[in-house]
């Protein structure tokens, strides 16, 4: 076990707006579609175990009540909370007056904490699909942006922080002009910004924007989501891990081209929080960013990569007489 223990201290920290520190590489909590509860329950103790500081939650995945029971069993181990850097979301069923409230309260009873070091909007609409909704699902309730709607929610968000509940809130798959019209109504700026970032999706205009406003970038699928649901694939996308630069520069490091993703994507500046069951992979997803860093070279030639390729285009939050996926992203 000591030979898979990574010290905390020597993982990168982000410093958020507020101060407060964030490992710079966590685990993802989302498999609810492959993984029961109680398998990623056990991941989350045994990434603990192994060096892990940072756990993104949310409450749609279904498994916060068991993640809850492990970190229980975290603190009582010797692990003490303000080591912890916990994250969570609040469900586009439950935005607006009061939900969002109500949202917080029972994913704090169910993870057993006082307080979250970190908590999103997970969408920007109240649209809402069923549990492994098909590619083609369309609700007809669901509606486009408003930021009216989405005001009435951040309200919430602001309350929860002042009210010591949440000590950041974040937004997450957001745009660039849905930000700017947050920004003219907001009076606690998000923290941070959880989106899709990869070698072949690096969102660089977004990126450079969230870092300019000081909103730290989180990336969510950041070695491509191989295991993504079969409703976000499609025969246009790109395999960041099969990308020839990604492959070479992995050959080189004598390491998986998955490995390269993650040392770029710690190294860029963001957040990656990726998800595996496999104790091996895990371990070496958090040792990968502790040594032996990429080149300044190699970082440029995984620039070079970029691909604009979206893998989760969130098709399924359509609202009637929408043209495609693309208008979720302000790109039709």
């Amino acid at each position: 076990m000591n030979n898979e223990f990574i010290n905390p201290g020597m993982v990168p920290q982000r410093i958020l707006r507020s101060g407060d520190k964030m490992p710079g590489i966590g685990m993802g909590t989302f498999g609810s579609d492959r993984f029961s509860a109680e398998e990623i329950a056990a991941t989350v103790k045994g990434a603990a175990e192994t060096g892990y500081r940072l756990f993104d939650c949310a409450s749609v995945y279904g498994n916060e009540n068991m993640i809850g029971e492990v970190f229980g069993e975290i603190i009582q181990s010797g692990i003490k909370r303000e080591e912890l850097f916990i994250t969570s979301k609040v469900w586009n069923d439950m935005h607006g007056k009061g939900d969002v409230l109500l949202s917080c309260a029972k994913t704090l009873k169910d993870l057993r904490l006082d307080y979250m070091d970190l908590y999103f909007v997970h969408w920007p609409f109240r649209n809402f699909h069923p549990k492994g909704a098909a590619p083609d699902y369309h609700n007809s309730d669901a509606r486009p942006f408003s930021i009216e709607k989405y005001m009435e929610t951040w309200y919430q968000m602001e309350r929860l922080q002042k009210a010591g509940y949440v000590k950041n809130i974040g937004v997450s798959n957001m745009t660039i002009p849905k930000l700017k019209e947050l920004m003219k109504y907001c009076t606690i700026m998000p923290a941070a910004h959880e989106m899709e970032l990869h070698p072949c999706f690096q969102q660089q205009e977004l990126f450079a924007f969230c870092v300019d406003k000081g909103i730290l970038p989180i990336g969510y699928c950041p070695i491509g989501s191989p295991n993504r649901p079969e409703r976000d694939k499609t025969a246009e996308d790109y395999s960041d891990t099969e990308e020839p630069v990604i492959v070479e520069i992995a050959k080189a490091h004598n390491v998986h081209p998955a490995l390269i993703c993650l040392k770029w994507a710690v190294q860029r500046g963001q957040t990656p929080i990726p998800f595996s069951v496999d104790r091996k992979k895990y371990v070496s997803n958090l040792r990968c960013v502790v040594e032996d860093p990429l080149a300044e070279e190699e970082m440029k030639k995984i620039e070079g990569v970029d691909k604009n390729c979206r893998l989760i285009k969130g098709q399924v939050f359509l609202w009637d007489g929408a043209k495609d996926w693309t208008e979720l992203w302000d790109e039709a």
